[in-house]
């Protein structure tokens, strides 16, 4: 088998478009590169500036370089009796058939393959498929990136990476691969064929690599034969040992493994203050800035507590890159340098693991709803299974529509079979929870915990102790879970999973089953099916037109952008409902009903069917049908109490964008108030809880949280200690504040000509002093696209690149990899950019916040607690508005200063912060950097002349 690698750089992504530059890479049958050919195309037309930006190549490289005819003459023997390879693939052949088209050639007939199918499958776990970051990840030497030749060659190494990886792959996946894509008619089922019958020639393969199981091999062993961490018979390895010991033994054996390693001295004094809560049963809040090593200033106290008492110590995180974080960083350091064996278990929501029941039946029954996509989802999982311990989601790279698939396989509660499953002693979900049953410091996060309170306590371990890290979002996640949160969707895959058409869905694929059985009944519960199936369209109907009616009730907001989440939104309130709610009402109570009979109904055929029918499959998909009437039963009650209104207590709304309308609307119903909630659940029961983060207090004080969290009792009583500890960095010398004090204010959400223009020459000029490495900070994306192009133009002579959130394609992680990976560019970003990103180190010099971020007054959240403490006789601005603020401020301030070496400027635009009564609220809060304000006029200089001084010291 004969492989050759093409690229093509051209003036477009369209037909019509030109070739530039040929690339084309040869790999011999025994996958050496025997030959790599480039040549430059003369075009015949100039080439678009941003394509010459792009791949360096320019008018005079193409000017005297063959035309396509006579490089196609070069081209056209090498693809004789060859398999065909690219990254992306179809837009290299593309360009190529339309070449030997217009040169009078036969089209190329030969087979296809696609470097970034072969990635997704061999590497499930590669975080982006980009050609030049898969080099960089693999170590392959890629130097000219968009250069064809270059291409062409680093993609020939990523295809034998790749075939390197297939063939040390076990047999029974190969096989497996081979089976799922054998009904594609496709060039990828005669590869894998090919593959398969090659590895079958071998003798015997090593069986003790993997655990098979059912037609699978897993990375795994059973986890009930996961053991405690320390035998039960042995002495406790603390018990002679107090915590000032414990900890300098840990210091150590860190000098050990670190040589550089201090001891720092906010870290030392965190160290203090959690084992002086957790000892005297004590809540903590602790505000620990950037730098302070917080994690292990918790951790260590965590595992000397937990080890010393034998009582567990949960910690939960807010998002899910921290507890990974504290899974791939933290915790394997702790396990080198903790004198004895401890576990710590990472727990996070079950939907996070997958189901290998449901798994195994979706390959089997080739349950796939678009066939292409999902065979190579389906494939990328078989080999995961190979290497994956957890099963957890957040290893995969799934992509577009990648959520829907997991969504079918993934572990919940309402289908699992339990000890019945054949899967039970492999399954994830319950190895994540046996781990944490025996561990002595359980990672959860903040989601996970509120869903523990509403079941009743039955999903994590019993415990006493808590640590809540990014605690400055406790009361957000308590009013979400707290509440209710529903999305149109959420009923509507619920309904289609049950019921798509005639062929897709879990009730047609019960009535195949129940079709080959020879169960006297069988053709009666057929009957009572079909019926649902119709009961089930006529829900969706309704449901649809209930989304419609709302959606047309929700005016526009003027602040968001196009698109935007919550660009449409409405407050619902009990006292004052919207004009014939009544009819909305009445259209909720059929669904109501209609959901009633269809639950009762189906819960008696799928007993009847039980109690009758033995056979696996048909138990598999009844697990999966009851599971589907369970959630419908959830969605009924949720939206009956949404429609009803009545909870005083709550604040109601909807929201919605404008692309995808009523499709995209969400119903909220939060407590307004969640600090009772969370004093009854967390403080009143548990005996210490500890909750850290770099942004708690706001002007050196810890009221705002205090109040909010209820914790007010607590500090009334002495049970809560509140500490802020010192910074490691030297902000005055690491930090520059500047502040243009004549700069143009701005009133709502968009700026006007001046203010823009202003801005923009402002954001140029600086960029251009500090190189790029730029962060800017907007508060709404409106005002963002209305700096984006202006800026881009005006930067468009230099070499720096500037990246938009929701403007350039891609994530948000992938927009700060893109940020970080070029070396001089401007990173424009709203709301979800203020906290949680690190980039240490050059990547970020300047930091620029354009407005100060409070949130919109009007949101109906906000209005409903400013309503709140006005009939407390409160000023819900200074005690809701301006503490909020300040907290985002902090965060978005801590984006700057990462490590004890990273120096850079923080600019803020809005002049509020000096003009204002409460803008020293905003910079009291801040840890001390260089504070200065002069004329816009006179900051770059002043800015450039820092930056300097920082290059000599």
């Amino acid at each position: 088998m004969k492989f050759a690698v093409l690229d093509f750089e051209t003036t477009g992504n369209q037909s019509a478009d030109e070739i530039i530059q040929v690339g084309l890479a040869i790999i011999e049958e025994d996958q050496s590169i025997s030959r790599v050919y480039g040549s430059y195309v003369n075009p015949g037309i100039p080439i678009p500036p941003f394509i010459s930006n792009l791949t360096g190549i320019t008018n005079s490289d193409v000017e005297n370089a063959p035309s396509l005819e006579e490089m196609m003459m070069e081209l056209v023997p090498m693809l004789d009796d060859v398999v065909l390879v690219g990254h992306n693939v179809s837009f290299d052949f593309n360009f190529l058939q339309n070449a030997l088209d217009r040169c009078g050639y036969l089209p190329y007939s030969g087979r296809i393959l696609d470097t970034i199918d072969f990635l997704k499958i061999c590497f499930p776990s590669l975080t982006t498929y980009q050609l030049g970051q898969v080099s960089t990840q693999f170590g392959i030497v890629h130097d000219r990136p968009h250069q064809a030749d270059s291409d062409a060659l680093a993609t020939a190494h990523v295809l034998l990476k790749c075939l390197d990886e297939l063939i040390g792959l076990p047999l029974i996946t190969l096989q497996r691969l081979s089976e799922l894509f054998a009904e594609e008619d496709s060039d990828l089922a005669w590869y894998f064929d090919g593959l398969c019958r090659e590895k079958e020639k071998e003798p015997a393969q090593d069986l003790e690599s993997h655990n098979f199981y059912r037609q699978l091999a897993l990375a795994v062993e059973d986890w009930s034969d996961i053991s405690t961490p320390r035998n039960d018979a042995d002495d406790n390895p603390l018990k002679s040992m107090d915590f000032p010991q414990f900890l300098a033994e840990i210091e150590e054996r860190l000098r050990a493994i670190m040589p550089q390693y201090e001891a720092r001295e906010s870290q030392s004094m965190m160290f203090g203050e959690v084992m002086n809560a957790l000892e005297n049963d004590k809540h903590l809040l602790i505000e620990a800035g950037t730098g302070t090593g917080k994690s292990l200033g918790y951790l260590i106290p965590a595992i000397y507590q937990s080890v010393k008492r034998e009582s567990k110590v949960m910690v939960s995180t807010h998002t899910i890159n921290l507890q990974e974080q504290l899974r791939e960083r933290d915790i394997p350091l702790l396990t080198q340098v903790v004198p004895f064996l401890f576990k710590a278990a990472i727990f996070k929501g079950r939907q996070h693991y997958l189901c290998l029941r449901k798994f195994e039946h979706k390959i089997n029954k080739r349950d796939f709803v678009n066939p292409k996509e999902d065979v190579i989802l389906a494939a990328q999982m078989i080999v995961w299974l190979a290497q994956t311990e957890t099963g957890d989601d957040e290893e995969l790279n799934l992509g577009g529509r990648g959520g829907d698939f997991w969504e079918t396989v993934s572990s919940d509660s309402d289908s699992c079979l339990g000890r019945a499953c054949p899967w039970f002693r492999k399954c994830y979900y319950h190895r994540a929870k046996h781990e944490a049953g025996i561990a002595d410091v359980v990672i959860t996060n903040h989601s996970k915990l509120f869903t523990d309170v509403k079941a009743g306590h039955q999903l994590l371990p019993a415990y006493e102790h808590l640590v809540i890290d990014e605690a400055h979002h406790l009361e957000e996640v308590a009013g979400k879970h707290l509440g209710l949160h529903m999305k149109y969707f959420t009923v509507v895959h619920t309904l289609t999973r049950l019921y798509k058409d005639n062929r897709n869905g879990q009730f047609p694929a019960l009535i195949n089953q129940l079709r080959s059985s020879s169960d006297e009944k069988a053709s009666d519960w057929a009957i009572v099916i079909d019926k649902l199936c119709g009961e089930l369209v006529d829900v969706k109907e309704h449901w649809d037109r209930l989304n419609d009616m709302l959606f047309a009730l929700l005016p526009e907001r003027s602040d968001a952008a196009p698109g935007d989440t919550g660009q449409f939104v409405l407050r619902l309130q009990p006292t004052k409902k919207p004009k014939d709610w009544d009819v909305l009402v009445a259209i909720e109570n059929q669904i109501y009903v209609s959901l009633g009979e269809v639950i009762r109904k189906s819960e008696k055929m799928l007993n009847d069917i039980k109690e009758n029918l033995d056979d696996f499959s048909s138990d598999s998909l009844i697990t999966d049908i009851s599971g589907l009437i369970k959630d419908l039963s959830n969605e009924r009650e949720d939206l009956h109490m949404f429609m009803a209104l009545s909870d005083i207590g709550n604040v109601y709304w909807m929201e919605a964008n404008g692309h995808f309308r009523s499709k995209s609307l969400q119903m909220y119903a939060v407590p307004v108030d969640v600090s009772k909630l969370l004093k009854e659940i967390f403080f009143d029961k548990k005996k210490s809880i500890i909750l850290t983060s770099a942004t708690l207090s706001v002007e050196k004080s810890f009221q705002y949280m205090i109040e909010n969290l209820g914790l007010q009792e607590s500090s009334d009583n002495g049970r809560l200690m509140t500490v802020q500890l010192p910074s490691p960095f030297r902000y005055r010398d690491q930090a520059l504040l500047v502040i243009p004090r004549d700069f143009p204010s701005v009133k709502g959400s968009i700026g006007d000509a001046l203010f823009v223009e202003t801005l923009v020459k402002s954001l140029a000029d600086t960029a251009i002093v500090t190189q790029g490495r730029m962060l800017v900070l907007f508060t709404s994306y409106r005002m963002l696209r209305q700096v984006y192009e202006p800026l881009r133009n005006a930067l468009s002579s230099s070499d720096i690149t500037i990246l938009g959130q929701g403007v350039d394609s891609g994530s948000r992680s992938k927009l700060i990899r893109r940020f970080q990976d070029s070396s001089a560019s401007v990173l424009l970003g709203t709301s979800s950019f203020w906290e949680g990103i690190d980039i240490p180190g050059e990547a970020l010099t300047c930091l620029a916040i354009v407005r100060l971020p409070f949130q919109p007054p009007n949101h109906p959240l906000v209005e409903a607690k400013s309503e709140l403490l006005k009939q407390q006789k409160k000023n819900p601005f200074m005690k809701l508005s301006v503490p909020q603020a300040v907290i985002r401020f902090k965060q978005g301030f801590g984006r700057l200063v990462r490590t004890a070496s990273d120096r850079g400027i923080v600019i803020v635009y809005d002049t509020r912060v000096i003009e204002s009564y409460y803008g020293k609220h905003f910079l009291y809060s801040l840890p001390g950097p260089k504070m200065e304000h002069m004329p816009t006029n006179q900051m770059v200089p002043r800015i450039s002349e820092w930056l300097h001084e920082g290059d000599k010291s």
